[in-house]
């Protein structure tokens, strides 16, 4: 009997006992799972991280790839006067040149002219810039630089129209530099050589004068 009262007594205390038990388990569950949400937070956190770095580099470099297809462009745009002999070209620098020149920028249509003789081949307007190279060399009263640039076009280009005046020019340069005799056998030569030259019958009244 006593054993059974025993018993009876220890019964709750066994009950008791298995609930705090499963209190317990649940507990530490909750607990778990609450590391393992934060440790999924941390590693979304860290993911979302690196996608922002990748997304922020891809975009810098498609800048950095822009920036560098834009200066190609430009260079490439540049380039087209450097070397590449087309009439497109020649004709703009020319007309830039000519437009310098009219709007008596001579310092800048000097350059132009420089560039284009310096750049490109072409059987006309080569000798026409040596020739508006000489007249504004002579403006600027640089004697020396325009009888460079006015032997260079009767020299390279003899057959150009304008080679005929290029002499006569040279023959008025020679005159401004006291070398009258030098500056009367080049006008003779152009009397001569070129007889049906407007240039021919100012270097006749020139040399008429000198008499």
């Amino acid at each position: 009997m006593k054993l059974f009262f025993a018993v009876l007594l220890s019964t709750p205390l066994f009950i008791e006992s298995q609930e705090v038990d499963a209190g317990d388990i649940l507990f530490l569950k909750v607990q778990e799972l609450e590391g393992e949400i934060s440790a999924l937070r941390s590693e979304l956190e860290s993911q979302a991280y690196l996608i922002d770095k990748l997304l922020n580099e891809n975009q810098s470099k498609v800048e950095i790839n822009n920036t560098v297809d834009t200066q190609a462009q430009v260079a490439e745009n540049s380039f087209r006067f450097e070397g590449i002999n087309d009439g497109q070209s020649i004709d703009e620098v020319y007309e830039q040149a000519i437009s310098q020149l009219n709007n008596k920028n001579f310092e800048d249509a000097k350059k132009s002219f420089v560039y284009l003789a310096d750049n490109f081949s072409d059987d006309e307007k080569i000798p026409l810039s040596l020739f508006w190279l000489g007249e504004i060399s002579l403006l600027e009263s640089n004697l020396e630089q325009s009888e460079t640039f006015f032997q260079l076009l009767a020299v390279n280009h003899p057959d150009h129209w304008r080679t005929p005046l290029a002499h006569k020019k040279i023959g008025d340069i020679l005159m401004m530099s006291g070398e009258l005799g030098a500056a009367k056998i080049k006008y003779q030569f152009v009397v001569q050589t070129y007889p049906n030259n407007a240039a021919s019958s100012l270097a006749l009244q020139l040399l008429e004068n000198m008499e």
